[in-house]
């Protein structure tokens, strides 16, 4: 195999492209997608975690009420899904796109994990039902995860090409 890759140099072929291995070696483009991902499945394990503790009664951990009303997590969830969505209609620098990336995978993972509830309209988190919840996570997580595994990132070529799809001149 060694003697194969050290034909293809030989040749002046190029080598074919490796995986990458960290975040910077990410293509500028997939970052944000990459970040979107890892927040979702962090998040979502996290509040699943969390609401365990909660429905435990372990140590002064409990929900959040304000005015004897209990405030579900997906409310935040919309809320940062909205902001992620009029900062991406204003701003689409590398920089803006990971923070963009984290901000919306948590918004997203805070919304799934009471998906049982939005379709219901009444808390089963802890019944049945709320098993539906789970399940799309680890769908959007396993599905997510491979695209992301399983597609490449424009090429040099494609990026490239200008918004009008020709070729910009050197």
């Amino acid at each position: 195999m060694a003697d194969e890759s050290e034909a293809h140099r030989a040749e002046g072929e190029a080598s074919p492209a490796r995986r990458p291995r960290r975040l910077r070696e990410v293509h500028p483009t997939r970052r944000g997608l990459v970040l979107a991902w890892w927040s979702f499945t962090v998040t979502f394990t996290v509040l699943r975690l969390l609401t365990w503790v909660i429905h435990l009664h372990v140590s002064r951990i409990g929900n959040v009420h304000l005015g004897g009303v209990h405030i579900h997590h997906y409310l935040w969830g919309i809320l940062l899904l909205a902001i992620v969505g009029a900062c991406g209609l204003v701003e689409r620098s590398p920089a803006w796109r990971v923070w963009m990336g984290v901000a919306y995978g948590v918004g997203l993972a805070l919304v799934v994990d009471e998906m049982a509830l939005l379709i219901d309209l009444k808390d089963v988190y802890w019944q049945t039902q709320g098993g539906s919840s789970v399940a799309v996570a680890l769908i959007l997580i396993g599905v997510g995860g491979s695209v992301l595994a399983l597609t490449r990132a424009p090429s040099a070529d494609t990026s490239s090409r200008s918004a009008t799809g020709t070729r910009r001149e050197s």
